[in-house]
């Protein structure tokens, strides 16, 4: 029988709570200002959706015409890369999506 405590107690591990907050920040190539404002927050609530279906905790998302901030509670279960990934790749795909700026944007 293990001791009260012990590293090899069967629950020891039964009430782990994790909690990881992350800042990123998406900078436009070259920091030229190619977000429109008048479509800064559709594309805010663009990112929470993606977030949300990764189950991840969107805390704050803002930014200005050059750059975007993503500040989330990240769920350990995924990978920050992929995560990441995830937000950059939709997000552009979405801002191509609504020709709100002229030519690809990546």
């Amino acid at each position: 029988m293990s001791p009260v405590g012990s590293a090899c107690s069967n629950d020891a591990m039964a009430n782990t709570y994790t909690q990881i907050y992350i800042h990123i920040v998406f900078a436009v190539q070259d920091c030229h200002n190619l977000l429109p404002k008048r479509h800064l927050e559709e594309l805010y609530k663009y990112i929470t959706g993606i977030l949300h279906r990764r189950e991840q905790i969107p805390l704050a998302i803002g930014g200005m015409p050059n750059h975007v901030h993503v500040f989330i509670g990240l769920n350990p279960k995924e990978a920050l890369a992929d995560v990441v990934r995830d937000v950059k790749a939709g997000s552009s795909k979405f801002i191509n999506d609504q020709k709100w700026v002229p030519g690809q944007f990546r």
